[in-house]
């Protein structure tokens, strides 16, 4: 397991984690990544393990996987996770991570990505 960035959300620092194997934190197994609330953190599984029937783009994997448990911290961290039933939907984390560069790009076409 090796510290790859510390990130600002919504207030709160996050610390993620890459590579982590179940020896470093039980709870990986069988998840590509995990966010911890309770201490702030995010860990995302060793996910190239050199298999040939991994996907062929890991790294374009992985940055998924890091905006999926982003996007499940911003929606703790803003109190949705608690007082919503899609908080901590699976299928809308899933998507808000697969279609924000899309989204940001759509935004940035026209110049809107910041007020």
């Amino acid at each position: 397991m090796k510290e790859f960035s510390k990130v600002n959300v919504l207030g709160t620092q996050y610390t993620i984690y890459k590579n982590t194997t179940e020896l470093d934190k039980p709870f990986i197994s069988g998840a590509d990544g995990l966010t911890d609330f309770t201490t702030k953190e995010i860990f995302i599984a060793t996910l190239d393990d050199g298999d040939p029937n991994n996907m062929q783009d890991m790294e374009h994997y992985e940055k998924r996987t890091i905006r999926h448990e982003l996007i499940h911290a911003i929606l703790f961290e803003s109190g949705l996770d608690h007082n919503s039933k899609w908080g901590r939907d699976e299928e809308i984390v899933d998507w808000i991570a697969i279609q924000f560069p899309k989204l940001l790009a759509v935004f940035q076409s026209i110049n809107i990505e910041t007020f």
